[in-house]
């Protein structure tokens, strides 16, 4: 299975860097969050003048992290329907988790490229104050973490439709979704409130994003990738054998 996974996860890194989407929205994400960091409004680094990365960066990330997640899940499948090579790719002696794996693992690795082109951030903020490496740490752990859950589900989404501007929008939604769930939270009562705040990657996120690495947010989002891998799974089957 190894070899499959690795077979299709060439594959994908290949139609990424040939083509120069990728790389215009690396440098759209770095640009704008070293905007976001260094220029924004109160949140700006050399306004707050703190060596910490969280109040300018990590909070709030997530409203950027969903369009860059949309943005990279959005081809996954769809763009095999559109260029009527879906057919051929379900027909392969390849098993179809093999496939939706590779896929995910080459769309989760072009987010990992995505955030080393920020690490200018935080070696400048460690040149100019002396900051506390663990919350940047913890931070773009469940950031990674987030983009794969969310990643996970836009990978689904995008199995559903052959129209990749329709499975951006709907993976952009509920990741808005996810996030409002956070929000309204406190709004819920007792009972629907936690659960709630349980159920949004958002407040999983918020955790990691404060420094603190709890296996509980951490098995979460395993959890919550591990379920949308498997009904992507399901869909593929679903076209392999109709």
């Amino acid at each position: 299975m190894l070899r499959e996974v690795g077979a299709v996860y060439r594959k994908e890194m290949r139609a990424y860097f040939v083509s120069p989407v990728p790389y215009f929205v690396m440098a759209l994400f770095a640009a704008y969050t070293a905007w976001k960091f260094f220029f924004k409004d109160e949140t700006a680094f050399f306004i707050y003048d703190r060596a910490d990365m969280y109040r300018g960066f990590f909070f709030e990330f997530e409203y950027v992290l969903v369009i860059l997640v949309a943005l990279i899940g959005m081809r996954l499948w769809a763009s095999e329907y559109n260029a009527g090579t879906i057919e051929t790719l379900v027909t392969l002696p390849v098993r179809t988790s093999s496939l939706v794996l590779g896929k995910f693992l080459g769309g989760w690795t072009l987010v990992l490229v995505c955030f080393l082109a920020t690490a200018a951030i935080p070696i400048t903020v460690s040149s100019l104050g002396d900051m506390d490496w663990g919350p940047v740490h913890g931070g773009y752990l469940g950031a990674f973490l987030f983009c794969g859950a969310l990643l996970s589900l836009g990978t689904w989404i995008s199995s559903l439709t052959r129209h990749q501007i329709l499975a951006a929008v709907l993976t952009g939604a509920c990741g808005g979704l996810f996030i409002l769930m956070y929000a309204l939270s406190t709004k819920l009562g007792s009972f629907f409130g936690p659960i709630s705040e349980q159920l949004s990657l958002a407040s999983h996120y918020q955790a990691m994003g404060r420094g603190v690495v709890d296996w509980r947010d951490v098995l979460y989002f395993f959890s919550f990738m591990a379920f949308f891998l498997y009904m992507n799974v399901q869909s593929v089957e679903n076209r392999r054998y109709r």
